[in-house]
């Protein structure tokens, strides 16, 4: 039986949500160990810091998106749950 640790990456817009097609984004990413803010992107990058929590044994099982209601389709927050085996 594999006993699990679990963590989320939160990748939220930092920017106003206006027409600016370049907002920054910025990756929190919250551990049994606690928060670490992994820095803000110019645009929607989020492959770096997913493979930066995979260099660390961590696996994304899930991804769940989050819109502002009442505003024109774009995304405002990212999350990943993620997992990795307790050594």
């Amino acid at each position: 039986m594999t006993n699990w640790e679990y963590a989320r990456l939160e990748y939220r817009a930092a920017g106003t949500l206006g027409a600016d097609r370049f907002m920054d984004w910025t990756a929190t990413f919250h551990h049994p160990g606690g928060v670490l803010r992994w820095g803000t992107d110019e645009r929607f990058d989020d492959l770096r810091h997913l493979n930066r929590a995979g260099a660390a044994g961590w696996q994304a099982y899930d991804r769940a998106a989050q819109h502002v209601h009442n505003e024109p389709h774009r995304l405002s927050v990212v999350t990943y749950s993620m997992r990795r085996p307790v050594p």
